[in-house]
């Protein structure tokens, strides 16, 4: 009897969530509900798919509105007509449309009109499928209505919003939010009605006793509507399931591109690798994978048409397939990477391929897909309310002053001091924690469909131009949707730039085969730099707690980076096997400690479980489960699972299966809580050994071109550190660092020589059009002679072209800065307004006789941190106070267990929390001599000497050492104070 239901998926309007909603109606009896979010079907295939936990007949369909305005309801009979509907629904959300008043003629839809908009629309024609709907509250009023006489149309239309008048008030204070609005100011109109709730089936009927015809017209709807999706177990895949149209041509397709590519890759393929080979196409054919591999196939076949780079991971990077046509570039015979991760008969749901592309191409690769496959759109995910922002909301919503809100949402308060309004926003606060505020895109997922993406969904037009269906990655796995993962990132736009900027900056190099990662992989030079933390730059490898780790390990070679990617992940450096790998790793005497089980299962490793694929091995030869079960192991630990009862009962026979086979409960259980704490942060070794390659790639260009490949670095957004520590390595490698200059620099930096010339992007305020100009111009015209000849030439207003003086980008007249900016004032002044219009004849400027007019470097520092964010001079030079008996970072190995101290210029700061979960701070700095150490505040210190900014630091504290990597433990710290500007005095 129920047709419009909302849940909390009617953004900023319903009050709790579908599964809520599914309980509400057991409460009251009800077993046939209609789910009918505002302008949303977020929770549709949830709602279906949970029907069956509550013996509840499922029936969806949408509550169209503008604004708070309702129009009608649209039910769905059947699939159909809920691709009707959401068909409907997203012309309009995509186009910004409003909806019209009336809907449109929808043949497996009924429509459902409010009793009082159809009195106001004066509506007196009704089509088949359209019906009149009345409200408990509004049976009054029909009573003495002209539409009583239309008995064969009347229904209930009982809206539930809410279930008490806890829920209305947040019902209410989230419309406050949305409407942006004080709650006091907040119109009625905007409300729902607080009647609209469920009651007890029986008390529905009761008040309907004297209708028995809308009774009945109800229950006709609710029996005709059926609406059905396998979920789980049931479900097959709806994504695309041909490629050719018909599956034996696929595999045909398949098989070829394997068997015309494999020399490619072998040149001589062994009796392995046809195995291999065979074995998988045997087991994607048999899955039905086929498509799955060709339209990944197609995506990156694309892209290096366009000359794109990319990247192909995920468990899918451990299929030979994969390897031999492209998709990946993993060797997974050379790494022993584990068919079973990748595909197993248990496996329902496809590998995956997350594809890299530069963060350039991807939107290029992305309209791609939509034009080359026709139901195609992207993933969504949701945006929720997160405490501290509610409480800011809430807090405004109540008209709080700014003072007080900030103390709320910071947590600076003792409850006891409260007064009833802050109590209420706390209150309220946590209820509506973790409601949906928004739909967003997913970060990679597009769906790629076999049937029209409405049929499960509606959709809506994010500003990147794309069809975006309203459910997330969970309930699209559910119902067989498997997304395929295209992401962006800058490693690849760094190693493309690099190569661009190489053939410009020395032309007469030979062509880089970028491509040749197996002589990269050989290199002793290339590898040392990972041995010894020279990967500045380097995709993946540059965080300082991986180039650590590196340097512990003494990383020099491809397996080892590969393990390094992996074993640096929470999961196993949370469990404590980081720690263990390092110890076997660096000393084979070690290596006894392991199980002789555990050893023979992963020998590669020393017994340490460091792989997604090496749970699947334990559980399967060290436990005899299934690989079934052992998946299972697999997807729990990735946190997608909504129940975790499939989970636990594999634990329950892991932990039997073991004592079964006679192990001692601390070997079951310390196995099994190593498994446990992988917690979703370990790689497939094929995830690893993909970042790896394009680590390599990147390790190369930095080994052999490093200007080129710093300058590429800093125009692609940098990576894990600033510009400026960037800057210094690029320094460091013997670059020359220049201020921008209107004749050399571009919008990016510019590398001429061995000079990187700083792009005018990073000058603060300057404006893009003031670049385009001067820039436009000196193409046009050439290089700029002076002052007063860049005036004639580009428009710009006083305040621009005082950027660019104190930015000395006019060094080449000879000039000081401050003699340049006086005659900039009477140039400009003089000349009056500036047209656009090309000039007849060049303008004879006045020459002014000034005093000389000095500026010193000091100034100029200060003149650069305020324009650029970061002085050209390292931050050691600034410091107006003698830094005495200060140790350097290359002492470190001498003084172990000593407290020293060492004067830093910090890199890079963060927060951390001990295994004990107190707080810590950990510190990269560079000492005078341009090396790196490492601090770290712990618990007892963090709160007493903070990290204020870039600058030198003074840092005491005793010296560690973790297999050859040495740190420093801080007993105290202090930032120095540096020179004032003097123009300041």
């Amino acid at each position: 009897m129920y047709l419009n239901c909302h849940t909390y998926y009617s953004l900023r309007y319903g009050t709790f969530s579908e599964i809520e909603l599914l309980e509400l109606a057991k409460e009251n009896n009800v077993d046939c509900l209609a789910l009918t979010d505002i302008n949303n079907t977020s929770a549709c295939l949830n709602f279906i798919r949970k029907t069956k936990e509550f013996n509840i007949k499922p029936i969806v369909g949408i509550d169209f509105r503008n604004g708070s305005k309702q129009l009608y309801v649209g039910i769905a009979k059947n699939n159909e007509g809920f691709k009707e509907l959401n068909v409907f629904l997203s012309y309009h959300s995509e186009q910004k449309k409003l909806l019209p008043e009336l809907a449109p003629v929808l043949e497996n839809s009924y429509i459902i009109y409010p009793f009082e908009h159809v009195l106001q629309l004066e509506k007196n024609t009704f089509s088949e499928n359209e019906f009149i709907g009345v409200s408990i509250e509004e049976l009054r009023k029909l009573k003495f209505s002209k539409l009583k006489t239309y008995s064969d149309k009347l229904v209930v239309l009982q809206t539930v919003t809410v279930r008490s008048k806890k829920d209305f008030n947040a019902h209410r204070l989230l419309r406050a939010i949305d409407k942006n609005t004080l709650l006091s100011k907040l119109d009625t109109s905007e409300e729902c009605k607080q009647s609209d709730r469920m009651f007890p089936l029986d008390d529905l009927k009761l008040a309907f006793e004297d209708f028995p015809h809308i009774l009945e017209n109800t229950s006709r709807i609710l029996e005709d509507c059926h609406i059905d999706f396998s979920f789980g177990n049931e479900r097959t895949s709806q994504n695309l399931k041909l490629y050719t149209g018909s599956f034996e041509n696929d595999y045909k397709l398949l098989e070829r591109l394997c068997f015309d590519n494999l020399n490619r890759r072998y040149s001589e393929p062994n009796e392995k690798v046809i195995n291999r080979l065979k074995t998988e196409l045997k087991a994607i054919k048999e899955l039905d994978f086929v498509s799955f591999f060709l339209i990944n196939y197609d995506i990156v076949s694309y892209a290096k048409s366009k000359g794109y780079f990319h990247v192909g991971r995920g468990s899918g990077a451990n299929s030979i397939v994969a390897y031999i046509i492209g998709i990946t570039d993993v060797d997974p015979i050379e790494l022993d990477l584990y068919f079973e991760r990748f595909i197993n008969p248990f496996r329902a749901s496809p590998p995956d391929f997350d594809i890299d592309f530069s963060w350039k191409d991807r939107d290029d690769v992305t309209e791609y897909i939509f034009r080359r496959f026709p139901h195609t759109a992207l993933l969504a995910t949701y945006n929720t309310f997160k405490y501290r922002a509610v409480v800011r909301e809430l807090g405004k919503v109540f008209g709080l002053p700014k003072e007080e809100i900030d103390k709320l949402s910071k947590g600076n308060f003792s409850v006891s001091q409260l007064d009833n309004i802050s109590k209420l926003v706390l209150r309220y606060g946590k209820l509506i924690e973790g409601f949906p505020n928004h739909l967003s895109v997913h970060s990679a997922g597009v769906l790629i469909l076999d049937k029209p993406v409405h049929y499960y969904s509606a959709t809506d037009l994010p500003p990147k131009g794309f069809s975006t269906v309203q459910f997330d990655m969970i309930i699209a796995e559910d119902v067989g949707i498997f997304k395929f993962d295209i992401l962006g990132q800058r490693g690849l736009a760094k190693i493309k730039d690099a190569l661009e900027i190489i053939k410009q900056n020395r032309p007469d190099e030979p062509p880089i085969d970028i491509t040749n990662v197996e002589a990269f992989k050989k290199d002793k030079r290339i590898n040392n730099l990972l041995k010894t933390g020279g990967a500045i730059g380097a995709y993946y490898v540059e965080s300082p707690a991986m180039r650590g780790l590196m340097q512990q390990l003494q990383t020099q070679d491809y397996i080892g980076l590969v393990a390094a990617s992996s074993i640096i992940r929470p999961g196993v450096s949370g469990s404590g096997m980081k720690d263990e790998f390092i110890k076997r790793h660096r000393f084979p005497e070690n290596r006894k400690n392991a199980h002789p089980i555990l050893m023979k299962i992963m020998p590669d490793t020393y017994g340490v479980m460091v792989y997604q694929e090496d749970v699947l091995k334990v559980a399967n030869q060290f436990a005899d489960l299934t690989l079934g079960e052992a998946d299972v192991l697999r997807r729990g630990m990735s946190g997608k699972f909504r129940s975790r009862k499939e989970f636990e009962d594999v634990e329950q026979k892991f932990i039997s299966n073991c004592k079964a086979k006679g192990y001692n409960n601390d070997l079951i259980f310390e196995v099994w809580n190593q498994i446990k704490s992988f917690a979703g942060y370990a790689f497939a070794k094929g995830h690893s050994a993909s970042y790896a390659v394009e680590s390599y790639q990147s390790l190369f260009l930095k080994c052999y071109y490093p200007l080129e490949f710093m300058t590429a670095v800093l125009n692609n957004g940098g990576g894990f550190y600033s510009v400026e520590h960037y800057l210094h390595e690029a320094k460091k490698q013997g670059a020359s660092i220049c201020l921008p200059c209107i004749n050399n620099s571009d919008h990016p930096n510019r590398l001429i020589g061995n000079s990187i010339y700083l792009g005018f992007g990073y000058l603060k305020n300057l404006e893009a059009y003031t670049v385009q100009r001067l820039l436009s111009e000196r193409q046009l015209n050439g290089y700029y002679k002076s002052l007063d000849d860049f005036i004639d030439r580009v428009v710009i207003s006083i305040e621009q072209l005082t950027i660019l003086i104190r930015i000395d980008a006019f060094r080449f007249t000879n000039q000081t800065k401050t003699e340049l900016l006086w005659q900039a004032i009477f140039k400009l002044n003089a000349n009056g307004k500036k047209s656009n219009q090309p000039k007849l004849f060049k303008i004879q400027h006045k020459e002014f006789k000034l005093p000389k007019l000095d500026n010193n470097w000091i100034e100029n520092a200060y003149d650069e941190m305020e324009l650029l964010g970061f002085p050209l001079c390292d931050y050691f030079h600034l410091v107006n106070v003698e830094m005495k008996n200060g140790k350097l970072a290359s002492q470190m190995k001498d003084l172990i267990h000593k407290e020293i101290l060492i004067y830093g210029s910090l890199v890079t700061t963060r927060f951390n929390k001990t295994s004990k979960g107190k707080l810590m701070r950990l510190s990269t700095f560079i000492d005078s001599n341009g090396d790196y150490f490492d601090a770290v505040h712990f618990n007892d210190v963090v709160d007493k000497y903070l990290i204020n900014g870039l600058g030198v630091y003074a840092c005491y504290g005793k010296i560690t050492d973790r297999y050859d990597f040495y740190s420093m433990n801080v007993v105290w710290s202090k930032k120095l104070s540096i020179i004032p500007d003097p123009r300041n005095n």
